[in-house]
């Protein structure tokens, strides 16, 4: 494949449907994106790798929602890796590219180079979270920290929250293409059993996963089990490289994967680094202190600083034009 065919896929989401057995899915290849969230912090190995996975579960799943909709996924744990936090703006017109941004908070003394990645999280709850805008309420999931992966997590999450039996298979790391220097590479699949087969299932009785919670066989009977199973199967067949190198493309790796499911693709959805962060918001953030109040923000220079903890930047402002008592323009 070309290096401008390899570009063209890089930072996208390719959306797909199965149409002999009734499930849909996505493919995602981040370059660029996961370059630029890394870049912006000096993570260690195991925290990068939690802030990867949790940007391509971002960008799989906020290939969904609607135009100028928010997408939030959330970890919280009482580990060495105590916060994960990503967002996923949706295009605001059509056609344009949907932006991502991610964080992790971490205790770097308690890190321990015994544990895996998702062990750092300890116990905790993975959350989902979408804004539709004004005037309209936030809805909220929440499941339990389990499962071995941040990605069990996420499919436990719509097993138990939206009743969808859902599968990824994701990849992520370092490499280097010919002639390139070295950079972040993620590829993964989503695969998830439309809604109109899964039956409904009362909760509170319990499931089939660990603690009780719903798995896949759960939603499923008869031929549509059988066809989830078929799906997951083939899926499980496929290699690390096909899913971030530079030599297959997406459409061939579903055609490899699924040709006798009678795939088809539907429009990709490009994705870019981007935050939202801004002056004007910090000082709505403040707008709700008194001037006595911001006194113990102040430095020692005679300013308050604040720090986007996604992107970076760096705010400087004066404290008389923040807060409750700040000066009006022109006084």
């Amino acid at each position: 494949m070309s290096l401008t065919s390899q570009i063209a896929w890089d930072d996208t989401v390719l959306p797909f449907q199965l149409d002999r057995c009734d499930i849909r899915g996505r493919i995602c290849r981040l370059d660029g994106l996961l370059n630029q969230v890394l870049s912006q912090h000096d993570y260690p190995e195991k925290i990068e790798a939690l802030v990867a996975e949790m940007t391509m579960l971002t960008a799989l799943i906020g290939q969904t929602i609607d135009l100028r909709w928010k997408l939030s996924l959330q970890v919280r744990g009482d580990g060495p890796a105590r916060i994960l936090a990503t967002d996923y703006y949706g295009a605001s017109e059509a056609g344009e590219p949907a932006r991502i941004r991610a964080w992790a908070s971490f205790d770097k003394d308690r890190l321990d180079e015994g544990d895996t990645p998702f062990d750092l999280i300890g116990k905790g709850y993975f959350a989902i979270l979408i804004d539709q805008g004004d005037g309209m309420k936030p809805y909220q999931g929440i499941t339990p920290i389990a499962g071995g992966s941040l990605t069990s997590c996420a499919e436990t999450y719509f097993a138990q929250s939206e009743q969808l039996p859902t599968r990824f298979q994701l990849t992520a790391g370092r490499s280097t293409l010919p002639g390139g220097a070295e950079g972040w590479r993620a590829g993964g699949v989503m695969l998830q059993h439309m809604p109109k087969a899964s039956p409904s299932v009362e909760t509170g009785e319990g499931g089939g996963g660990d603690d009780g919670v719903l798995i896949a066989s759960d939603l499923l009977e008869d031929d549509a089990e059988e066809n989830w199973n078929r799906a997951n199967i083939l899926l499980s067949s496929v290699e690390e490289i096909e899913l971030i190198g530079p030599t297959v493309q997406p459409t061939e790796l579903l055609l490899r994967l699924f040709h006798e499911e009678e795939p088809r693709v539907y429009d990709a959805q490009s994705v870019k680094f981007g935050c939202s962060c801004s002056e004007d918001k910090v000082r709505n953030s403040l707008s709700i202190y008194s001037a006595k109040e911001l006194t113990h923000m102040t430095t020692d220079k005679g300013e308050i600083v604040a720090d986007c903890q996604f992107c970076g930047a760096h705010y400087v402002m004066d404290p008389a034009t923040v807060g409750k008592d700040a000066e009006a323009p022109g006084e």
